[in-house]
Order: structure tokens, then C-alpha cells, then sequence
């Protein structure tokens, strides 16, 4: 699993995530898969509840039980028996209001850091290979028009695999 290697031909993996339920017993979802044609996925992991689980190849580990303990466990299937499997609904990427949402948190986020060094005119020091940009340039800046691009996109990036 290390990207540099794609799995057998006509396999595939199917993508696992394992956290304690309130017993601190491991509780596994299925996520999605990944393929030698599809070789890396997203999943959003943020709305998934604890204790529902699922079919999972793993049995029952030998892994002490530690109540915040997260694990990723992909099982390498034939792509047929992929294809039947039932990712949990919540693992779904997400919609285009919840990419709108961080990215408006972002950029406020961003704005109260680039202003948090403002200083008067009076206050600047001259220095030619610096630029400055007035703050009130980013208060005129429309970011409709920029997230309009982004509207058929997920939101955050939580599991990334590459093959």
C-alpha cells in the first residue's frame, strides 16, 4: 500500500474505519473502495455515529482496547464483491453548502490573520521589495464569484489514499 504497486488485476480494497465503541470494543465502517482505475478516494468521516458498524473482514483483532483510537483497515476483494458492498451512507461526500461553509470560515479565518498585522501609513517602514495591498481591497472582493466555481465540490479532505 505504498503507491507503487496497483493491486492484482480485477482487485480492488475496500476502505475501512475502526473506532471504539463505548465498551472501547472496535466498531468497523465501510467507507468506499479504491481500484487500480479509481486509486485514490475522499471520505468524509465527520458525520459518521459510533457503535453502528458493519460486515467487516478483519474477525476480531488482538489490538488492546484504547478508548480514542482510530484505525483505517483496507481488505484487498475481487472488484465483483466491491461492486456488491454498501458504503455507510454518512462516509458520502459531502455537499457543496458544507464546501461554501469552510471555505467562508477559512477565509474570515485568513482575514483576522492578515489584519491582525495592520499598520497606519504613518506606521509603515519604506521598503522596495515589499507590497502592500490596502485591507479594505479584501472587504470589496466578492467570494461568490470565486465559490461559484467551486459548487459541485466536497468539503473537507479527511482520508486521502493514493495507490
Amino acid at each position: 500500500m505504498l503507491g507503487t504497486i496497483p493491486f492484482p488485476e480485477r482487485m480492488g480494497g475496500s476502505v475501512y474505519i475502526s473506532y471504539p465503541d463505548q465498551s472501547g470494543m472496535p466498531v468497523w465502517q465501510l467507507l468506499g473502495f479504491i481500484t487500480n482505475e479509481k486509486p485514490s478516494a475522499i471520505f468524509k468521516i465527520s458525520g459518521l455515529k459510533s457503535g453502528e458498524g458493519s460486515q467487516h473482514p478483519f474477525g476480531t483483532m488482538n489490538i488492546p482496547q484504547t478508548p480514542s483510537v482510530a484505525q483505517i483497515g483496507i481488505s484487498v476483494e475481487l472488484l465483483e464483491q466491491l461492486a456488491q458492498q454498501t458504503p455507510i451512507v454518512n462516509a458520502a461526500v459531502s455537499t457543496a453548502d458544507s464546501f461554501t461553509q469552510f471555505t467562508q470560515k477559512m477565509l474570515d479565518n485568513f482575514y483576522n490573520f492578515a489584519t491582525s498585522f495592520a499598520v497606519s501609513q504613518t506606521q509603515m517602514t519604506p521598503n522596495p521589495s515589499e507590497v502592500f495591498i490596502p485591507a479594505n481591497v479584501i472587504l470589496k472582493w466578492d467570494p461568490g464569484s470565486c465559490l461559484s466555481i467551486f459548487s459541485g465540490m466536497s468539503s473537507l479532505v479527511v482520508i486521502h489514499f493514493f495507490l
